[in-house]
């Protein structure tokens, strides 16, 4: 993966798994990252190469790569039920 300026397009994004848990990650290019989770172009992450397809069920933007880092640790800390509640927002 090439290195990206802090004034990149960052966007935290969440994806269901084809068993139903979700993945939540930071990337510049959501098309691309879902690609590589789905086994194109680039190995992904541990966790979803064995739970493939994956869909994006959620995205948003971040200003910066700290910026998407925090909202994305902020996801993780979330139960189930407010990860979904999240998913069920339309995805501009």
């Amino acid at each position: 993966m090439g290195r990206h300026s802090d004034t990149a397009a960052w966007c935290v994004y969440m994806l269901r798994c084809a068993d139903g848990t979700l993945y939540t990650g930071i990337t510049t290019d959501v098309t691309r990252r879902i690609a590589e989770h789905n086994g194109e172009g680039g190995p992904g992450a541990r966790y979803t190469r064995s739970r493939r397809p994956v869909a994006l069920v959620h995205v948003e933007a971040a200003v910066s790569r700290a910026d998407a880092c925090r909202r994305e640790a902020a996801i993780k800390q979330l139960d189930r039920a407010r990860k979904l509640a999240l998913c069920a927002t339309p995805i501009s």
